[in-house]
């Protein structure tokens, strides 16, 4: 199947020749200073010391937690890590959600790893069964996957990945490319499924000898067939994920939706004139994908192939709004409980959050479409945070690297939306003006809080000052907030909040990634290796 490319719009030259002379020169020093090295100790990420000086270290008080939310009881997908070690989502529900706790504020300590002067952005994180960091960082244009030691955050092993195609020049579209192994998950081998950007699935192991630890390829499932344009060009694979009987799904960005069996046979549909920017989540029972026109559940037919089982469009507005990448929903789909799935839309002149009935019937399928923050500022490019009847959304309207430098920031807004029990609509329940400019945000049930990464606004200087930020998910209110540090380095530009079971915050920046956690511990820490996952690596060769 060839497919007919579209043709992207060009930018304002002057934001060609801005980026040009700062990402060029920076990422071109980058190159070269060996930051993702196997081997290499880390290097903090460069602060500016004086603009330091001139901002709060920390607010708020220690979070002394209440009785803990009840946990999530979403399944655990048997083709992924553990949910909360296995994807930027935590789990194929893209619920967001972990069991274990994040950091509490007592004596938090911060600590960073570059991987370059400016460059090495590491959008996701996950964590093996020994509890090292699985990642991939991205140095101009070019994908690395990386095994990192969590307290060191010394790299133990590298694998490079193919470069992606997005010219250098267009600075814009090369921060805001998603394909290429930002959304790469773990499996439940440990195996690293990413998709790669010459338009392959590959699947990478760690072998051990005995004095090292290595990246080794064990398969590659070629998709060139299937994404290739008649130009010769191919169509930039965004995500891939397992749903729960081992087939693997894709997406990528000009609407093409793909599914691979477990015999390696190849099956696809296309969505003509629509694209997909985002990830997708998969239940038991189907697959959910939002383009930039709707909202998809799809199932494979008899002869394997995906089919649309529904499609309900949504308001994509008029525009693309300034803090997203396109002209419609900026979520991966979240799926609440066995009855639901929530997106964001792009309406004007407040967006909505819209949950929608995930049933085969087709009467009724929006429960409610509720709008949230102020008008002409309201957009987000980030999941929900969904937990039983409640979603947590952030508001990126506004975000722009080059516009929110010395000391700007984009409009304010978290909030929490319930659908009620009788399912008559969905209500706000607080909200907050935290300044969540581009995060993945996070609930942990066990403390109870939702955690983002927020910028100080009309920092003195100029600053521009970065926070790591927890609120209360019961009230909204915000218990804390520590300094990560100060400067473009720190920018967030999409990547996600991640935590691990011992609960360490790792949160991915422009510049690498930084590490909170608490000194003094309150509550116990998750195991990292569950029983099962044991089972499964002690019986592969």
């Amino acid at each position: 199947m060839r497919n007919a490319l579209p043709l992207p719009r060009p930018p304002r030259l002057a934001i060609r020749l801005l980026g040009a002379a700062w990402l060029c020169c920076a990422l071109g020093l980058s190159a070269s200073c060996g930051n993702m090295r196997e081997g290499s100790a880390a290097r903090s990420i460069k602060t500016d010391r004086e603009a330091v000086a001139h901002v709060p270290a920390r607010t708020g008080e220690p979070h002394q937690p209440r009785a803990p939310l009840a946990g999530p009881t979403l399944p655990q997908n048997p083709f992924m890590a553990p949910r909360g070690a296995s994807n930027m989502h935590v789990d194929s529900f893209a619920s967001n959600t972990y069991g274990w706790s994040g950091p509490l504020g007592h004596a938090p300590e911060v600590a960073s790893r570059a991987m370059g002067v400016v460059g090495g952005e590491c959008p996701t994180i996950n964590f093996d069964h020994q509890g090292h960091i699985v990642t991939v960082c991205v140095k101009q244009r070019s994908p690395n996957l990386l095994l990192l030691d969590a307290q060191s955050l010394r790299v133990l092993a590298r694998y490079e990945l193919p470069t992606r195609r997005t010219p250098l020049l267009r600075v814009r579209k090369m921060m805001n490319d998603t394909s290429g192994g930002a959304y790469f998950y773990l499996d439940q081998l440990d195996r690293a499924v990413v998709g790669t950007a010459d338009g392959a699935i590959e699947i990478i192991a760690q072998r051990r000898d005995a004095d090292r630890v290595h990246f080794e390829r064990v398969e590659r499932i070629d998709l060139a067939s299937v994404l290739s344009f008649d130009n010769g060009t191919l169509d930039k694979l965004t995500a891939i994920l397992p749903d729960f009987v081992g087939n693997y799904w894709f997406v990528a960005r000009y609407g093409t939706i793909g599914v691979v069996t477990p015999e390696r046979t190849l099956h696809t549909l296309r969505l003509p004139g629509e694209e997909i920017e985002n990830s997708f989540s998969i239940g038991p029972e189907a697959t959910y994908v939002v383009s930039d026109h709707a909202l998809y559940r799809l199932e494979q037919d008899k002869t394997g192939k995906p089919t649309v089982v529904w499609r309900e469009p949504y308001d994509r507005g008029s525009r693309r709004k300034v803090g997203q990448i396109n002209q419609g929903s900026g979520t991966t789909p979240t799926l609440l409980g066995r009855d639901y799935v929530a997106i964001g839309d792009n309406a004007e002149p407040r967006m909505n959050v819209v949950v929608m009935r995930r049933g085969l019937a087709q009467a009724a399928r929006v429960v409610c479409r509720t709008p949230v923050f102020a008008a002409g500022k309201s957009a987000t490019e980030n999941a929900l945070i969904g937990y039983q009847r409640s979603l947590i959304v952030e508001n990126n309207a506004g975000y722009d690297l080059f516009t929110t430098m010395r000391g700007k920031a984009s409009a304010p807004g978290v909030a929490r939306i319930d659908v009620r029990p009788d399912e008559s609509g969905c209500d706000v329940v607080w909200e907050s003006l935290e300044i969540s400019q581009t995060t993945v945000p996070k609930l942990s049930t066990q403390s109870g809080l939702v955690y983002l990464y927020t910028k100080l606004p009309n920092a003195p200087k100029g600053a521009d000052a970065y926070y790591f930020t927890a609120l209360d998910f019961t009230t909204g209110r915000t218990v804390y907030q520590v300094l990560t540090g100060t400067g473009v380095r720190y920018d967030n530009n999409w990547a996600a909040i991640s935590l691990a079971p011992d609960g360490t915050a790792f949160v991915g920046v422009l510049n690498g990634l930084i590490r909170v956690r608490d000194t003094s511990r309150v509550l116990p820490t998750a195991p990292v290796l569950p029983t099962r996952r044991a089972a499964l690596l002690a019986s592969t060769p």
